[in-house]
């Protein structure tokens, strides 16, 4: 929905100098506008996934379930809402909060839900920056929950150890819509590895855990637009 003339340009003069055979990795743009909200499996249709990590209140990792194809709506994860958008949001957005489908809210445990796309990291990437970028404001996250967005690689060749997890904060993202930014160098070490871009929060005790996502984009390159938010320009530095 937004205009991004200069930024649009600029990154497919850079995607012309990279054979495209040659990346595994591969460009991502989604404003959910043309999406069926009454569609069950929009989201799930289009490549996102959901998967949740449960703590302890104190910490300790208890167990994880999923990836599951990510739901359109529900007490769980995530699901397209209508309303929220400004003129560069349009009519539809992306709700992503906790999975208030696990009774261990009830029971003080904290459910870290994730809502993300999935791809694989190939030797044709080495030395190519990817930039997850997109619009968030809060909905009704509420109390002790924080939220994210991130860029993490995981390698199954080592017991799906995680070997980087870069990330926004969205735990104080205001309720009006801000640009914000993620930036990642593919070195050779990630060859092989699963790389994920999406949101998460961690939640319990059923509390509100709701940010709005829109205009997300996934592409090569460093182009920043004109209109990027001061975390988003932070975030390039963390």
């Amino acid at each position: 929905m937004k205009l991004r003339a200069n930024a649009i340009l600029a990154v497919a003069a850079l995607i012309c100098l990279i054979p495209a055979a040659a990346l595994a990795l591969s460009p991502y743009s989604q404003d959910f506008e043309a999406m069926n909200i009454a569609d069950g499996g929009a989201l799930s249709a289009d490549g996102w996934l959901v998967f949740a990590n449960v703590f302890s209140s104190g910490g300790a990792y208890l167990y994880g379930y999923g990836p599951f194809p990510a739901p359109n709506g529900g007490p769980g994860f995530c699901g397209l809402a209508t309303g929220e958008g400004g003129a560069a949001q349009g009519a539809q957005q992306l709700n992503v909060y906790s999975d208030y489908n696990n009774g261990d809210h009830a029971a003080g445990n904290l459910i870290e839900a994730n809502t993300f796309q999935e791809q694989t990291v190939v030797a044709g990437d080495v030395g190519s920056t990817w930039t997850f970028e997109f619009d968030a404001k809060l909905a009704n996250l509420e109390g002790a929950t924080t939220a994210l967005a991130f860029i993490k690689t995981l390698d199954p060749s080592a017991g799906w150890a995680m070997t980087n997890f870069l990330t926004v904060d969205m735990t104080t993202t205001p309720a009006t819509w801000n640009t914000y930014v993620l930036q990642i160098v593919i070195d050779p070490g990630l060859v092989g590895q699963i790389f994920q871009f999406g949101f998460s929060n961690t939640a319990s005790n059923y509390e509100g855990s709701g940010v709005f996502y829109d205009n997300v984009d996934f592409y090569t390159g460093t182009v920043a637009n004109e209109d990027m938010s001061w975390s988003g320009v932070k975030s390039l530095y963390r």
